[in-house]
């Protein structure tokens, strides 16, 4: 079972018919969160194969992942607060195991994104993947 803060924008997407309105709704989640400070938007943090800007930086404490995001897209932020639902406080060895593709797909994401969007949330959830196996 994911999160409960990923059960809660799951219990959300379910409340709300209109794909018009989920989008708003990751785009005000993606507003809440505090922005990424320019020192930190370098190469090294910056995702690849993502159409918008999109930078990530993880941190890792006690054991458990945690990451900070941005991106130049409000709904890209929005998928990143949404990334950051499903991760944010989960034990750094059990982040690589997260079925991401299925808790996605239970808000309807894949059917709803640009095939753009679709792969750059792709590379966020790999780099996520990649910096919990490093660091495990």
């Amino acid at each position: 079972m994911a999160s409960a803060a990923f059960e809660d924008i799951a219990d959300t997407f379910e409340f709300l018919d209109d794909w018009e309105d989920r989008y708003r709704h990751v785009i005000e989640i993606g507003k809440a969160m505090p922005p990424l400070e320019d020192a930190l938007k370098v190469p090294a943090t910056k995702v690849e194969g993502c159409a918008s800007q999109v930078w990530l930086v993880p941190t890792i404490e006690a054991g458990k992942f945690d990451f900070r995001g941005d991106s130049d897209a409000m709904i890209v932020k929005g998928l990143i607060a949404i990334l950051h639902a499903l991760y944010a406080g989960e034990p750094v060895g059990s982040v690589p195991k997260i079925d991401a593709e299925g808790e996605l797909a239970r808000l309807g994401l894949n059917d709803h994104l640009s095939s753009q969007r679709s792969n750059g949330l792709r590379a966020m959830v790999e780099r996520i993947r990649v910096t919990a196996r490093n660091a495990g």
